[in-house]
């Protein structure tokens, strides 16, 4: 008998605002205790040290969670000036200090050499995996390890604030970049080194950022359900937005439920007014705003919609 999994199956995507000194898992692990959850992902790990937007995909929403990763994201960054560390941030050790002696036009054009598509290389304190362990692990153990450029797009970098030995940036990049390496970057170019002093991720894709909530938010709505003596998910599930959100920008199809049926069995079925290629949302019905989200599909080399990701809910098991 398969063993029952603990916790309640609720589906949907929660955008925390994540504290500072707090890693992702940690937050993630909070979330799904006091959403009480039966599976729970994040969508990219913010540093520690980081601030700001999580989305945590619950229950079959964490299927959808890859197309977060791959979305593009905006941050708001302190660029402390003079001073260059092991990790490129405020948390590793001063590897150099120089004197600030920069002007409005050379951190100007500086920041210029950013924007658009641009290579990088990785930071060795980041969480790409080489054999098997992510690089970070390497880099406390004092190992480097080749890594290679790639291309990263800065669609919008704009000066918030210059202030001595201070940069206020806000940065709109695609998937796989990352801010530290810019900063690093820059304080190079300006001769003088730099690190992140404080990093907070506003926007992820197109989620809205008034729908972030903190974990003392969440916490409050537990008690405050306790005290009104009802369920805390009747006050938490409110919060919670479509898993449709995590897939934002694929194009949707629709079918009938007999189509449905042969993709929750792992076949592919021939949908009319599908695309060429690609992958596509399928929906159950005719409207995105009426239909049953059934999961991502693929266009096979037959033409077919092929199931890629399919939402299993507990009523649809009963029927399989």
């Amino acid at each position: 008998m398969a063993k029952r999994r603990k916790g309640r199956p609720v589906n949907g995507v929660i955008l925390l605002d994540k504290p500072y000194d707090m890693s992702s898992n940690s937050a993630l692990q909070k979330v799904k205790r006091i959403f009480f959850a039966q599976k729970a992902g994040h969508t990219g790990a913010l540093d520690p040290l980081a601030t700001g937007m999580l989305p945590i995909c619950l229950g079959e929403g964490t299927k959808f969670s890859q197309f977060l990763l791959d979305t593009d994201k905006t941050y708001q960054v302190t660029a402390k000036l003079g001073v260059r560390t092991t990790t490129s941030d405020a948390d590793g050790e001063v590897v150099s200090e120089k004197p600030v002696d920069v002007s409005d036009a050379q951190l100007a054009s500086a920041l210029d050499t950013f924007r658009g598509t641009t290579q990088q290389v990785p930071s060795m304190y980041s969480a790409l995996k080489h054999n098997g362990q992510p690089l970070y692990k390497y880099a406390r153990e004092g190992i480097e390890v080749p890594r290679e450029s790639r291309d990263i797009t800065v669609f919008r970098l704009d000066l918030l604030r210059f202030e001595g030995d201070e940069v206020d940036l806000d940065i709109h990049v695609s998937k796989g970049t990352y801010i530290r390496t810019i900063v690093d970057d820059l304080g190079e170019l300006l001769g003088c080194g730099a690190h992140v002093a404080n990093l907070r991720r506003s926007a992820v894709g197109n989620y809205p950022t008034d729908k972030m909530v903190t974990l003392e938010q969440l916490a409050a709505l537990v008690e405050q359900a306790n005290e009104q003596e009802v369920s805390p998910s009747a006050l938490l599930d409110p919060l919670l937005l479509p898993m449709t959100t995590a897939c934002d920008g694929i194009p949707a199809i629709f079918i009938d439920d007999m189509s449905a049926n042969f993709l929750r069995h792992g076949n592919p079925v021939q949908v009319s007014k599908a695309p060429s290629d690609g992958l596509v949302q399928v929906f159950i019905g005719e409207n995105i705003e009426e239909g049953e989200f059934i999961g991502i599909g693929h266009i096979d080399d037959d033409g077919l919609v092929a199931p890629k990701r399919i939402v299993v809910l507990e009523e649809v098991l009963k029927t399989l």
